[in-house]
């Protein structure tokens, strides 16, 4: 019979111990991620962002990134390309999710600095017309409000929603987005 205790007595202490501790502060995390642009034509413009989260307490976290965006104008039958190179850094606040963080919902607020490239800096077009829109440095805010559930005790699938607001552009100011990503925490 003591043996029978026993053996119950070690799984039970085994399950417990195994529990994977989630969010913990000062854990680190690697989080790649990819989405589509909102706007009015949905097709070839996508972001690549990377990033990096630091835990703090109760399931907030900071969030360093770099993205690179893509999207394309459309100019009498070609497409006039726009790049964007942003860094963004700020804090992401835990809204809702289960005891064990398993899943939660997080809404996060950035600042933003970068520059976008227009025709690869080529203000000429092949019929004579001019790009009056120029090559800019640009700053602002972001915000997202991100879904995030542990697939693994290391990986997390994050599902966004973003948008930021930019200045110094002479393009669109507000530009939303939605994507998908994949976290890594150390």
């Amino acid at each position: 019979m003591k043996k029978y205790i026993y053996t119950v007595m070690l799984l039970f202490v085994a399950i417990t111990v195994t529990q994977a501790q989630r969010m913990l502060p000062k854990q680190k995390g690697l989080e790649i991620s990819t989405g589509i642009l909102s706007d009015e034509k949905i097709g070839n413009d996508y972001y690549i962002n990377i990033g990096m989260t630091v835990n703090g307490k109760n399931g907030n976290y900071q969030l360093w990134a770099l993205e690179y965006t893509h999207q394309y104008h459309d100019y009498k039958g070609i497409q006039i390309p726009q790049e964007t190179y942003t860094a963004e850094g700020g804090y992401s606040l835990f809204l809702l999710g289960d005891a064990r963080k398993n899943i939660t919902l997080n809404l996060g607020i950035t600042g933003v600095v970068g520059y976008e490239s227009i025709n690869r800096g080529e203000a000429m077009l092949y019929d004579g017309a001019k790009i009056l829109s120029e090559e800019n440095f640009i700053y602002g805010a972001g915000g997202r409000l991100t879904f995030e559930t542990y697939l693994s005790d290391r990986f997390v699938l994050v599902l966004q929603g973003r948008t930021k607001v930019l200045w110094g552009t002479d393009l669109e100011q507000f530009r939303p987005s939605a994507g998908v990503g994949l976290r890594f925490n150390f």
